[in-house]
């Protein structure tokens, strides 16, 4: 993840959902399979929540965490070492066993070109592990872009919106040449708490899909996309008898060994 030029990432606030957002990280883990010799980078790594799954599935192997927010890298633990790097530009060392990469490399644009660049810093036989969220026509990714343009049309624009995440069979068919491939997608049905003075699929979504709008926003703007995006997801998202909701989240996987 990218955090030059713009606001670090809330680790606080990303964290309230550490449950829902391991889930995935794990059942992609589960996939990655036996490893050759090699150090393993945890590619935007955030604050280590899959340090300690990783350390546990594959203890032999040195544990690298990689991240773009110094925020977030403080709270990591875990790792045998840090690096604090965009993952756009960087480059490995040396050739590693596993480079493994939880709800990162959506940020990133041409997935045809960086995911082979990825695999290329593999040894022979490692694996390039990756999940992504693929949840952008979903109410709660589609009420940011389009009330944004709504509120604000000289700085977004929604008309020329294209997901930056393919379905799992574009990276079957992107990969597939370069080793053996497994791809899939799964739709989490997520119950979330009941939040203070938001809806709780805004409480979910303001620490990840809605800080590329806010950044862009004074504090008056955020208030008032806030309350629009609240009484929106109110509809697409009734609230339950305990004032909570349910958010289905869409997430694509793949899994390649070189």
């Amino acid at each position: 993840m990218s955090g030059v030029d713009k606001p670090d990432w809330n680790p606080e606030t990303y964290a309230k959902f550490r449950g829902l957002r391991l889930r995935p990280a794990l059942d992609l883990l589960m996939q990655a399979g036996a490893l050759p010799k090699g150090a393993i980078v945890d590619l935007g790594c955030g604050d280590g929540a899959a340090a300690g799954a990783l350390r546990q599935r594959y203890p032999r192997h040195e544990l690298i965490g990689l991240d773009a927010s110094p925020a977030m890298l403080s709270r990591a633990k875990g790792y045998a070492r840090l690096i604090e790097a965009d993952v756009a530009t960087w480059q490995a060392e040396a050739p590693l066993a596993l480079i493994y990469s939880n709800a990162a490399l959506h940020w990133l644009p041409d997935h045809a070109a960086l995911m082979p660049r990825l695999a290329g810093m593999l040894v022979p036989g490692g694996v390039l592990a990756v999940q992504m969220p693929r949840q952008y026509q979903a109410p709660s990714h589609r009420f940011l872009r389009d009330i944004a343009a709504a509120l604000y049309p000289d700085r977004f624009d929604a008309a020329g919106f294209e997901p930056p995440v393919q379905p799992a069979v574009t990276y079957w068919e992107m990969l597939s040449p370069l080793g053996q491939v497994d791809a899939w997608e799964t739709e989490y049905v997520q119950h979330l708490e009941p939040a203070a003075d938001m809806h709780p699929v805004h409480a979910f979504t303001q620490s990840t899909a809605m800080r590329p709008f806010v950044e862009k926003m004074s504090v008056d703007e955020q208030a008032i996309f806030g309350a629009a995006y609240d009484k929106a997801l109110a509809s697409a998202h009734p609230l339950l008898a305990d004032g909570g909701a349910l958010m289905p989240f869409r997430r694509v996987f793949f899994v390649l060994k070189v």
